[in-house]
Parts: structure tokens; sequence; C-alpha cells
């Protein structure tokens, strides 16, 4: 009797921890062979418990158990519940046409060679063309590519 038990109980804590890593903790995979070891640990108990014949039941009991498990889940949408379904519409890399050439700020943190520069009451990162610039230093547009904004103090 204790035998069945252990193997049982090994099957269903590793089938458990199967649908656990799927579920719950998806990508970590160290939970999944756990639960993987343990149900084959089950199914060799059984084999070597009862013979071929009882060791091959529980095996195919086992897959087939597995398996229907994971058929039906596919078919009654318990997955869709998984599944990320909102479309984004914003894209990463919009040219940002509100700043031109020329445009005059000044630079709100110090650029060592990249800080902050508010320009129209908006603050934005900037980049210099290598050179550091102090808090306060008048500064302006030369070069817009994509969203990076390349500015040099203005000289008076």
């Amino acid at each position: 009797m204790a035998e069945w038990v252990t193997v049982i109980s090994l099957i269903l804590f590793g089938v458990f921890l199967i649908i656990v890593e799927v579920i719950f903790i998806p990508g970590t995979t160290f939970v999944g062979v756990i639960g993987s070891i343990s149900a084959i640990i089950g199914v060799v108990l059984g084999y070597r418990y009862f013979g071929s014949a009882t060791g091959t039941w529980i095996m195919v009991s086992t897959l087939t158990v597995s398996g229907t498990a994971l058929y039906y889940s596919f078919k009654s949408g318990a997955w869709d519940k998984l599944a990320l379904k909102q479309v984004i519409e914003s894209k990463v890399n919009e040219d940002d046409e509100t700043i031109t050439l020329g445009t005059e700020g000044i630079t709100v943190s110090a650029l060592r060679p990249i800080g902050s520069a508010e320009f129209d009451d908006e603050v934005r990162e900037v980049r210099t063309m290598g050179n550091f610039l102090d808090v306060g230093t008048k500064v302006k547009v030369v070069r817009v590519e994509g969203r990076k904004i390349y500015v040099e103090a203005i000289v008076s």
C-alpha cells in the first residue's frame, strides 16, 4: 500500500509542478524540470514495485491524463487568458518635429556630454558633440537625429 501512495504522490506532485510552471511562473524551467523528474521517478517506481504490466499501465495513464488535460486546456480557451492581446499603436522611434535647428534653450543639468535642457518650457534630453557644459548654460540645437537632440553652447 505504501508503494502505491509513493508512486501516485510523485506523479501527482510532478504534474502539479508542471502546471504551476506553465500557468504561474512560465519561463523559469526549474519548477517544470523538477515536476518532470518527479513524474518520471513515479513511473519508474511503478515499474520497479509492481512489474512491467502495471508499470506500463501507470505510464500510459499518466501520459493520457496529461495529454487530455493539455488538449482540453487548449480547446477551452484557458490559455487565452494568459495571452497578451492588446495592440500597441505608438512607435518608439518617432521623429521629434517640435524641436528644429537653431532652437535656443538653457541647460537644467550638467551636460557630460548628455543631460537635460529646457526649450519653450519643455525639458528634453540633449547631448553635446563631446563638450561638457554646466547648468544654466545657454544652448542652441545644431542637429536632430530621430530622438537625439545635439546642442552647442551659445557664445555671447
